[in-house]
């Protein structure tokens, strides 16, 4: 029997032929998923489900869709699939991150245009018949320098254009390298030095709880007086309210915003100001970026179906079937192996060596790697996927190597994780147990053993007296229960590690706590997916 496909979202044409020409039966029914109800009770029938934005894969949709094996969004966001019910249920969710790039790109660069010359403005005065010529002075972009807060895939689009308008451009990105940042010929900068000097600034961040509010009433009042602001990335990057008021005394010339704290927004204390441009989240509303994505979405969803191979998704692997029971605690242990790193590093990383030892040399080795990439990416982009991780570490100059070699101690095999700083490297092991977990079993070189957990607090200190009794009193007393406790060191009185294993996120109070106590060097709190 045929593959069955729901698509639910205003999808082209084309891209719902795709699914005929490939065999698979489709129903287009544009509008049904706005009616959450309706959606529940057909979409048991289905294998497929080809989304938009507008269609909420809910758990209480995915309980009735007793059948639904992928669903795929046109497009990068995923805000409306709930991916840990998806992933629960074995429902595999796509998405087409490179389909809309260009796209919201050219309209971050129109909107700088549009605030520069008032644009908005002046042209519904002129339809109301005034002529106020002098009331709408502007700048030139020409030799304006224009910061970049992101220079991934849209960012660095951007800032090729704007060298294109002859602008200077700064970048804060701190997964960006000197030599990375060196080729797109932009200034690699930090960002309170990037607020201090740009004209104009745009944002091209995913928001992160490290970018949320990354222009907080305190950056802002930072910025340069004149400043022009321009956000087509998401909403929440920016305190609308603070900026709101910089706008009104002065010291902000202009604003230019796609995105919204709380969207569809009906209500924002940025509109109704002078010089403020708004538009309803238009970044990728271009006839060919749509097209694009809804293309891209039928083929992956299409090869998926009929071939089991699987593209861009955001929770499974890409391996094929017959890899995926062997390799699935491996690549498991790859991604906490590459989150731990990732995590762990503040700067921009330049090389991330992978070594394979053992039996886990002779398996599917680019799987394995794009786990670790992703793992190590996850920390600045929460939508990276095993597919997108190579090529945003590739277009960010970091360097990939991988190096295999027979058994060479007491486990079967292990995967040893090394990422290269300007400043320093560090390193991460681990195995998979006879029960299928992941265990870390290697920290800076200090042998261990610790299960993975959701929570983990890291610690540094000197192999002294009084460390276990501090962790687990200061735990102890803020509530915070230890589920598993590991603890490693160089030699006696050396350096020394512990890695605790916790039921709930370490509170800040809790880690101040321990800094206060003047016996750790380093106290890091962790976050693995291990659903």
């Amino acid at each position: 029997m045929a593959p069955k496909v729901l698509v639910s979202d205003k999808l082209s044409e084309t891209a719902v032929q795709i699914f005929r020409d490939r065999g698979i039966d489709v129903d287009f029914m544009p509008d049904l998923g706005k009616d959450k109800e309706k959606l529940a009770e057909v979409i048991g029938q289905y294998d497929g489900l080809a989304i938009r934005s507008a269609t909420k894969v809910t758990p209480t949709i995915l309980e009735a869709a007793t059948n639904l094996k992928v669903v795929g969004r046109a497009g990068i966001g995923t805000d409306n699939v709930d991916k840990e019910a998806s992933s629960k249920k074995g429902v595999i969710v796509m998405n087409t991150p490179f389909g809309n790039m260009i796209t919201t790109a050219e309209h971050a660069i129109a909107m700088m245009f549009a605030v520069a010359r008032q644009i908005p403005e002046a042209s519904a005065s002129t339809h109301a018949g005034k002529w106020e010529k002098s009331k709408f002075m502007g700048v030139e972009l020409t030799n304006k320098t224009l910061g970049v807060i992101g220079a991934g895939n849209i960012g660095g689009i951007v800032c090729d254009r704007a060298r294109g308008l002859k602008m200077k451009v700064v970048a804060y990105d701190p997964f960006l390298s000197e030599e990375k940042a060196e080729k797109m010929q932009v200034e690699k900068v930090e960002l309170d030095e990037l607020l201090t000097r740009a004209d104009f600034i745009t944002l091209h961040v995913p928001l992160t709880e490290g970018t949320k509010n990354i222009l907080s009433a305190e950056n802002l009042a930072k910025t340069k007086k004149g400043v022009r602001i321009i956000n087509c990335a998401r909403g929440g990057l920016v305190d609308e309210a603070a900026l709101a008021e910089l706008l009104k005394s002065g010291h902000v010339a202009g604003a230019a915003f796609d995105v919204f704290s709380e969207e569809p927004a009906k209500e924002n204390a940025l509109f109704n100001l002078p010089n403020v441009v708004c538009t309803p989240h238009l970044g990728a509303a271009t006839t060919e970026a749509q097209e694009n994505v809804a293309l891209q979405v039928a083929e992956q969803m299409s090869n998926y179906l009929l071939t089991g191979a699987v593209e861009n998704a955001l929770n499974m692997p890409s391996v094929t079937a017959e890899e995926a029971k062997v390799m699935g605690p491996w690549i498991k242990l790859a991604d906490h192996l590459g989150a731990f790193a990732g995590q762990m590093s503040d700067e921009p990383i330049e090389a991330i060596n992978i070594c394979y030892d053992g039996i886990v040399a002779d398996m599917n080795l680019d799987a394995l790697n794009c786990a670790v990439i992703a793992g190590i990416m996850k920390k600045a982009n929460p939508d990276v996927n095993m597919v997108s991780a190579p090529v945003i570490a590739k277009e960010r100059g970091i360097q990939i190597s991988t190096t295999t070699q027979d058994k060479t101690g007491s486990f079967d095999g292990y995967v040893k994780v090394t990422i290269v700083t300007s400043k320093r490297e560090r390193s991460v092991a681990g195995t998979v147990f006879s029960d299928g977990k992941p265990r870390f079993i290697q920290i800076k070189g200090i042998n261990i053993d610790a299960e993975v957990g959701e929570h983990m607090l890291y610690t540094t200190n000197k192999d002294v007296p009084g460390i276990i009794g501090a962790l687990g009193k200061t735990m102890g007393d803020m509530n915070v229960n230890i589920a598993n406790f590991t603890l490693g060191r160089s030699d006696a009185g050396g350096e020394a590690i512990a890695l605790l294993y916790v039921d709930a996120p370490v509170p800040a109070e809790a880690r101040a706590k321990l800094a206060e106590l003047d016996l750790f060097t380093q106290i890091k709190p962790l976050v693995f997916d291990v659903a």
